[in-house]
């Protein structure tokens, strides 16, 4: 399929990573495709998905979409004004009634992971995870039992897990309001935290160990949360931190979300 805008055509479905009719149709509802535009919005999205998939610069985005700063302004545009957000909030939801759910789940799985940065991204965000070694940023994500993302926060390395907890989980409350249980990994334990989590959000926090040292086990729920972190790092633009600013590598991961659930449209 071609669209045609002024003397420009641009080309639908030119790479994997392209919306289909379906997923058009359901992402078009949270743009301004009404109003009359030089450029054509299904593009410009495209092409946002293309960079994220691939992990090419800006200046890299194939001639088949709108030119680099074009699709640029329109990413920036759409993360300041929270777009991509109400988008990967609103698409959990369908997703999760389309998986026989109710809309709003009770129960979260948190967990972290670090991310090196690189020469564009290192500056006052980044620190130092000392325990897995990584000089970059933390990606704190809290997903429903499907794997669904439901928030994310991104910090320092160098913030501990139970402290960035804190920052997530505060997101969170925002958004979900009938969570009543977080699941999470020995990094989370402490009476402190628990006490915390339960004063402040009215969560039960219940910390999954690992029993067995040096004995690989699928351990309940923990699976979920790290398998959803390997769904986001199969686009190339998260496998380290390319972004110079914590809320543009928010915006990249919940597009990243955005793809995944996309596949059920």
């Amino acid at each position: 399929m071609i669209a045609a805008k002024g003397n420009t055509k641009y080309n639908m479905n030119v790479y994997p990573s392209d919306l289909s009719d379906s997923q058009w149709d359901e992402v078009s509802k949270y743009l301004d495709i009404e109003r009359t535009r030089e450029v054509d919005i299904r593009s410009v999205f495209n092409g946002i998905l293309y960079l994220v998939k691939t992990g090419c610069q800006w200046r890299f985005l194939p001639k088949e979409y709108p030119k680099y700063n074009t699709v640029y302004y329109y990413f920036n545009t759409w993360k300041h004004k929270g777009v991509f957000e109400r988008m990967q909030l609103n698409i959990a939801r369908l997703c999760r009634r389309k998986k026989g759910k109710l809309e709003e789940p009770t129960v979260g799985i948190v967990d972290s992971q670090s991310v090196k940065a690189t020469l564009v991204s290192t500056g006052g965000h980044t620190g130092f995870d000392a325990g897995k070694k990584i000089k970059g940023i933390k990606r704190h994500i809290v997903v429903d039992t499907l794997g669904l993302l439901l928030c994310v926060v991104v910090h320092s390395a160098a913030i501990q897990d139970r402290d960035g907890a804190i920052i997530v989980l505060t997101k969170l409350k925002r958004h979900w309001l009938k969570i009543i249980k977080i699941f999470a990994d020995g990094g989370y334990q402490g009476e402190i935290l628990s006490n915390k989590v339960k004063d402040c959000f009215q969560y039960i926090l219940e910390i999954i160990k690992r029993n067995e040292l040096g004995v690989f086990k699928i351990l309940p729920k923990r699976w979920i949360v790290e398998r959803t972190f390997s769904w986001i790092d199969t686009n190339r633009r998260t496998a380290k931190s390319y972004e110079r600013h914590t809320d543009t590598v928010e915006a990249v991961t919940q597009i990243a979300a955005i793809r995944i659930m996309l596949k059920q449209f």
